[in-house]
């Protein structure tokens, strides 16, 4: 089995509860890794993998869509990845909001999560 990832991506969007995120946004962190198994080995074609751009535009497609809680956001992202690259069999995603709305807080807030195709179908 393989895995594409891709590390550490910064994205404004406008997810949160609170009226001021729905109008500041603010920047979010996001991991993704897919497993999945190649059509063939030795893997030489783009044909026989996950296109890691096709799979930074599904995830940025999603994020400019303002959404209440990261929990939604994280789960229409991996049963996307699942849906969109038939090669896939595991999704694992995190995303991070940098500066979340909360009076004297250094840090950051998240969620994760891991699907697995078996566990949709």
């Amino acid at each position: 089995m393989l895995s594409i990832h891709l590390h550490k991506v910064i994205i404004h969007a406008y997810h949160g509860v609170y009226a001021e995120e729905k109008v500041l946004g603010n920047d979010f962190l996001v991991d993704v890794s897919v497993n999945y198994h190649p059509s063939k080995y030795p893997v030489t074609t783009i044909e026989n993998t996950i296109d890691y751009v096709a799979l930074y535009d599904l995830v940025k497609k999603r994020m400019s869509i303002a959404t209440p809680l990261l929990e939604t956001v994280a789960s229409d992202i991996a049963l996307e990845i699942l849906a969109q690259f038939s090669l896939s069999v595991t999704v694992n995603i995190a995303i991070k909001k940098l500066h979340p709305p909360i009076p004297a807080f250094q840090g950051s807030t998240g969620v994760s999560l891991i699907i697995h195709r078996k566990d949709i179908q």
